[in-house]
């Protein structure tokens, strides 16, 4: 059996591994509603959201934000569009949004609450702060309202871009003459309103004309306007949220107002002045909608983390974000796995089989050093199943590959906007191995191709230049591979044994010559300078710490400079005492040996400590007998240094 046969969804399909927000066709959606994995973990989250929810559609509350975080790939945007599908209750393919949930979430009392939330009337604005705010407008402390105000004009169809137009155009509309100025803009410049008002400065004489012919205002009082309006507008984070507010008693019938913005915490970095706009929006929100305006947002951080700016107290805002979520890694295996994973019932029991027969030889294949946290192994023959043809530790490690790589800044712009995530990593590469038969297992290199187009350049050119130096082969550049990606990754250190179990492919690979393999390489590499040896560890090397590597092998040391650092190290920092207390009453000083070197001048005692480094040449081999010889000739005591 090949392994594209065992899946119940064609391996291959086009799923959106990453979830955008601003990708709202109904193909899109559909995808995302009909294929989204509601976990244990998800359960609780969706239980605590639409309680909270709950206490706006029957009353006052002033606890209207709730605070998505976690880390890189952990579903914070999916699970923002999908809370913004439910509660617009979005007809998708002839059925709502909640409805999609009735097989997914077993709870009754969750469930009710869902659909009670979509039964209420709701604008929902859903958008991604970076995107809709201006290039310059970090540097403004009114950052945060001048976004909201934006989106929140857009959704009313008013000109977001130009928010004093979009005054105008809201006036207009409540005094009823806005479709009549649209109609006269049209008929005297030849373009729609709509089209035309985002060239607001090249249409200055249509404009004062439409006004004149369809409000109150004279020519010359819509031409004031329209020189002064620019300099007249202000904003003011209670101004808004009284427009908002104004808004929802406007519409009537429990009206909500829910702004579900992505990627806030990336957005305000540690900038105190823009975390203090956003405190100020969401504690006037709360206060003047009192549970009809909510704010939902998502961060890689939780809102303790990026509240913690030193010299201000951003408690309001905590209590505003009463309800929290945070999405763990656990989330993401079991989405993978019931996304992509799923298996037929044929291939469920032919992998069953296969684990009984060879669940001994996986336990000693897949093992790590001693000095490893716990990394996650088949629980059983069903867990096999399921994750087959990937290993459950690869769930958690890929998550923190991606993560420190980010951190690192070894990934461009696009992975660290989250255009990567787990979901499209494991099916890529279960697509390379796809025609492969029963028996093989995906190695961690595979998941490099995954993300190879979206690191920084000087990354990629390491891994291009091995690929085309002749010294090397294949199997060396896929070592170099699992190299860079366990790089920055503390937990898993870097020596022969783990780099083994990484690079299993096989359930019948034999680890002993695998390991030899491994260790061939890495000297390959090490002679490269492609990875540094340090101590039993074996560590990539970027481009630019491969030429400091190169200039240190280049320079030449005396040996007599060595020889007095080991001695320094050893006799000044190691072992400080110059005399060997035998007793209270005999303290003997003892001469230090390096090699055959003294480095104190003549030191004449009847004893000493002796080292022996990699450097010294006796002339014959140093076997443990005449080590013991010569300790007993010198009255040395004799320490001798591996290579």
């Amino acid at each position: 059996m090949r392994i594209r046969e065992m899946f119940e969804k064609k391996i291959d399909r086009d799923i959106k591994g990453v979830i955008k927000i601003g990708q709202d066709d109904d193909t899109n959606v559909y995808q995302e509603l009909e294929e989204y994995v509601v976990t244990r973990e998800l359960n609780r989250h969706f239980s605590d959201v639409f309680a909270a929810y709950q206490t706006g559609i029957d009353g006052y509350t002033d606890k209207m934000g709730v605070w998505i975080s976690g880390f890189f790939g952990s579903g914070k945007s999916h699970f923002l569009k999908i809370l913004s599908y439910i509660l617009e209750n979005r007809v998708v393919n002839g059925k709502k949004a909640v409805d999609y949930f009735d097989e997914k979430i077993e709870n009754s009392k969750i469930l009710e609450d869902m659909k009670r939330a979509a039964d209420v009337s709701a604008d929902i604005i859903l958008f991604n702060i970076d995107s809709k705010s201006d290039a310059d407008s970090k540097a403004n402390k009114d950052a945060i309202v001048k976004v909201f105000n934006r989106v929140f004009n857009d959704m009313q169809g008013f000109c977001g871009s130009i928010p004093w137009v979009a005054d105008l155009e809201r006036q207009m509309s409540m005094d009823g003459t806005y479709e009549d100025f649209k109609s006269e803009f049209e008929r005297i410049s030849g373009r729609k309103w709509t089209d035309a008002r985002e060239d607001f400065y090249y249409e200055e004489d249509s404009i004062v004309e439409a006004l004149a012919a369809a409000t109150k205002m004279s020519e010359e009082a819509a031409r004031n306007w329209y020189n002064g309006a620019e300099d007249n507008y202000t904003l003011t984070v209670e101004k808004f949220a009284k427009r908002v507010r104004k808004y929802i008693e406007d519409k009537g019938g429990n009206h909500h107002v829910v702004f579900c913005v992505d990627e806030i915490g990336q957005y305000i970095g540690d900038n105190s002045g823009l975390m203090l706009n956003l405190q100020t929006v969401v504690e006037d929100l709360g206060t003047e909608c009192g549970g009809k305006a909510w704010v939902i947002v998502t961060s890689q951080q939780d809102i303790d983390s990026v509240t913690r700016v030193r010299g201000n107290d951003f408690s309001k805002i905590q209590g505003r974000f009463n309800t929290r979520i945070s999405l763990s890694s656990a989330n993401v295996d079991e989405v993978i796995m019931k996304r992509i994973l799923s298996k037929t019932p044929v291939a469920m029991d032919t992998l069953k089989l296969l684990f009984d027969d060879k669940s001994s030889i996986l336990k000693n294949l897949i093992t790590f050093s001693a000095d490893t946290p716990e990394k996650k192994f088949y629980a059983d023959s069903t867990d096999f199943a399921e994750v087959y043809p990937f290993i459950p530790y690869q769930f958690n490690l890929m998550q923190q590959v991606l993560t420190s790589v980010r951190i690192h800044g070894s990934t461009g712009k696009h992975l660290s906007e989250g255009e990567r995530s787990m979901i499209s990593s494991f099916q890529e590469s279960a697509v390379q191995f796809a025609d492969c038969d029963l028996g093989i297992l995906i190695p961690f290199s595979a998941f490099y191709d995954t993300i190879e187009a979206f690191l920084d350049s000087t990354i990629r050119t390491v891994i291009i230049r091995a690929q085309d130096n002749a010294k090397l082969n294949d199997f060396d550049v896929e070592l170099l591979k699992v190299l860079f990606m366990i790089k920055y990754v503390d937990e898993i250190p870097k020596n022969i044994e783990n780099i083994a179990t990484l690079m299993v492919r096989n359930i019948d690979d034999d680890k002993i010559e695998l390991k030899k393999k491994i260790d061939e390489s890495l000297r390959c590499l090490v002679k490269e300078t492609l990875v540094q040896k340090n101590g039993d560890e074996y560590i990539f090397l970027t481009h630019e710490e491969q030429d400091i590597n190169r200039e240190i092998q280049s320079i030449d040391v005396d040996m007599s400079d060595i020889m007095q650092t080991v001695f320094e190290t050893i006799f000044e920092d190691i072992y400080t005492d110059k005399k060997f207390k035998y007793s209270s009453r005999y303290n003997f000083p003892f001469n230090q040996i390096v090699d055959d070197r003294l480095f104190r001048g003549n030191q004449g005692n009847d004893i000493g400590v002796k080292i022996i480094t990699p450097y010294y040449d006796p002339g014959s081999e140093l076997t443990q007998l005449v080590l013991k010889e010569m300790s007993h000739k010198e009255n040395n005591l004799i320490v001798k240094l591996p290579a």
